[in-house]
């Protein structure tokens, strides 16, 4: 194996991006952005701990759940979880987050970076309800970097494409939590958990 450590290296094998690559970072919101983020419903957030471990988490609701304040500031709701928080346990001690939204259908994604804060409450709380719930908190984030991501990692995986989904390769959700997390339930237990009466808990 041959390691790749230094940023000449990188360079050698890359080479360089081109002007206009380099050119299209913005901080601010543009109006398709904010057209993006009312058709998005589905976004990933990246965080990095104080000790430089990860977390990616995945965050997701009815199209339009980003909320715009500014031009420059967006927030995201929390919803009820695993209650790990292993993404907002970094941002306590590392604000820095980076932020992919997805479209279902698009090949291209909006990428957002910036630094989060965790709000407990705000003005702004109510506009965040569904079904009835209010969020206990939310991730305010303040931009920093704004760009379009282009298609190829998209079209290279076929992602979109129904005809390539095989979503049986893999044992059913109560089997593969039975093998890997929970052995002493029961495929029966499991079963009912993840059952048709999941989606009525989660909000």
């Amino acid at each position: 194996m041959t390691a790749v450590t230094s940023h000449e290296e990188l360079r050698a094998l890359l080479g360089q991006p081109g002007a206009r690559v380099l050119a299209k970072d913005r901080k601010e919101l543009h109006q398709l952005d904010r057209d993006w983020l009312a058709a998005a419903p589905f976004c990933l957030v990246a965080t990095a701990g104080a000790d430089g471990t990860c977390d990616v988490s995945p965050k997701g609701d009815p199209a339009g759940f980003t909320l715009v304040l500014d031009d420059t500031t967006i927030a995201i709701p929390e919803r009820p979880g695993n209650k790990r928080a292993d993404g907002f346990h970094n941002i306590i001690d590392n604000p820095h987050v980076g932020l992919i939204y997805l479209i279902p259908g698009r090949d291209d994604t909006l990428r957002i970076n910036g630094r989060a804060t965790i709000l407990r409450d705000a003005p702004w709380f109510d506009q965040m309800i569904v079904r009835g719930h209010r969020p206990a908190f939310a991730l305010q984030v303040e931009i920093e970097q704004i760009f379009y991501h282009c298609a190829k990692a998209f079209l290279r995986s076929e992602l979109w494409k129904p005809e390539t989904w095989q979503p049986e390769v893999l044992p059913r959700r109560a089997a593969l939590i039975k093998e890997v997390e929970r052995p002493a339930e029961t495929l029966a237990e499991l079963d009912r958990h993840y059952g048709p009466d999941y989606a009525k808990n989660i909000y």
